[in-house]
C-alpha cells in the first residue's frame, strides 16, 4: 500500500513539473479535505490524493495557484478551478473515527474547560456571534500551538485543534491566547474573509488583544 501511494505521488509530481511546477523538492499526498493544497517553506508540496486523477487543466490550475508571481486575481481563479474538482470521489477520506487519537484520562474535563473558554472569549471579543465549534486535542502537533480547520469548498469552520504539548508545557493564559488566535481565524471564516495572517487578521488580532503574527515564541515551563 505504501509503495502504491509513493508511486502515485511520484507520478503526480512528474505531471505537475511537466506543467511548470518549480521549487518543489517533494510531493506528499493525503485525503484531508480541509487542506487541499499546501506548500511549505522547505519546498514540500502536500495535496489531496484525488488530484492524481485530475486532468492536466486542473493540475495546471494548481501550478498557477502556487506561483507567487501570478497576479492575485489569477491565483484566485486558479484556486476556484482546483477546488471545483471532486477529489473525494477518487480518493475518499479516511473515516474520522480512524483518524482520531485515543482519548486520555482527563480529556473530557479539559475539553469542557476549553469550551467554556471559547464561550467566554466569544462573548467578550465577538459579541457572542461566533458559532460554537468542537475543540480537539492533538498529540501530533509538535511545532504548531493551534489550528482552525476550514472546509475548503464552503469556507465553513469545522473545528479548533490544540497541541497537547502546548497545553502541558505552557501557562493556561498562553493556551487561552492560542484559543483566541484561532477564534480570530474563525471570525475570518465566518465573515467570508480569507483565512490567513494578512492585514485583516492583524487588524482583528490587535482589536481583541492577540499577537498579530502567525507564530509566537514560548519558553518551556518546567
Amino acid at each position: 500500500m505504501t509503495a502504491t501511494l509513493g508511486r502515485l505521488a511520484d507520478g503526480l509530481a512528474d505531471r505537475l513539473r511537466l506543467l511548470g511546477l518549480r521549487d518543489v523538492h517533494r510531493v506528499l499526498t493525503h485525503t484531508n479535505r480541509t487542506v487541499m493544497v499546501s506548500l511549505s517553506a522547505r519546498g514540500v508540496l502536500r495535496l489531496h490524493r484525488g488530484y492524481a486523477y485530475a486532468s492536466d487543466r486542473v493540475l495546471h490550475a494548481i501550478v498557477r495557484f502556487l506561483n507567487p508571481r501570478l497576479p492575485r486575481a489569477l491565483r484566485r481563479a486558479a484556486e476556484r478551478e482546483l477546488l471545483a474538482f471532486p477529489v473525494e470521489q477518487h480518493a475518499p477520506a479516511t473515516t474520522r473515527e480512524e483518524c482520531r487519537e485515543r482519548p486520555r484520562p482527563g480529556d473530557l474535563l479539559l475539553l469542557h474547560r476549553l469550551s467554556k473558554v471559547h464561550e467566554r472569549l466569544n462573548a467578550e471579543h465577538f459579541g457572542g456571534k461566533l458559532c460554537s465549534l468542537p475543540i480537539r486535542l492533538s498529540a501530533r502537533m509538535q511545532t504548531r500551538l493551534g489550528e482552525l480547520s476550514v472546509d475548503m469548498r464552503s469556507g465553513r469552520p469545522l473545528e479548533i485543534a490544540l497541541s497537547r504539548r502546548h497545553i502541558a508545557r505552557h501557562p493556561w493564559s498562553e493556551v487561552e491566547h492560542t484559543v483566541l488566535h484561532e477564534m480570530v481565524h474563525q471570525w475570518q471564516a465566518e465573515s467570508g474573509c480569507r483565512v490567513d495572517h494578512g492585514p485583516i487578521f492583524r487588524w482583528k488580532a490587535r482589536e481583541v488583544g492577540v499577537l498579530p503574527a502567525a507564530k509566537r515564541a514560548l519558553g518551556r515551563i518546567s
